[in-house]
């Protein structure tokens, strides 16, 4: 059926899921007294980070970026890129935040299928898809060893 309006739902794809977290971000708001409802510098800082990361890939936010309140979690879908292609971009993110902002921060890239849609929830946007499960699972499981660092799986 086609017509004006009609949007098909588009088959997932391969592609890699992305998720950049700041760490113990609640512990570094009260530390620095900062506002949990504006952007401060970190959270300011992520959702340009993010926004350029997102144009220069091709990427989808699906859920995270928040400039009325700043970004401290992000999760991103980039069609037919793999992880590897992301690597150095995701690790200047990284750098960017330590040096520019003072705070570390997680993130994985996981290669596997991919919507290149928003969420409608956090719950979705962490466990709407295997990928995007496996992605939040490997995001856990580093920032349980501490944080600060960047998997890129396989």
């Amino acid at each position: 059926m086609s017509g004006a309006g009609h949007n098909p739902v588009a088959r997932p794809v391969e592609g890699t899921v992305v998720i950049v977290d700041l760490d113990r971000f609640g512990e570094e708001v009260e530390r620095r007294g900062w506002s949990e409802w504006s952007p401060n510098e970190a959270t300011g800082l992520l959702s340009s980070l993010v926004e350029r990361l997102a144009s220069r890939w091709g990427g989808v936010v699906v859920y995270g970026l928040d400039w009325e309140r700043g970004t401290e979690e992000a999760v991103l879908e980039f069609p037919l890129v793999e992880p590897r292609e992301l690597e150095a971009d995701l690790r200047e993110i990284l750098e960017r935040l330590e040096a520019e902002a003072g705070v570390s921060a997680t993130a994985v890239a996981v290669w596997g299928l991919v919507t290149g849609r928003p969420a409608r929830s956090r719950r979705e946007a962490y466990h709407g898809t295997p990928t995007r499960r496996l992605a939040a699972r490997l995001l856990g499981k580093a920032k349980r060893s501490g944080g600060g660092r960047l998997v890129v799986y396989p």
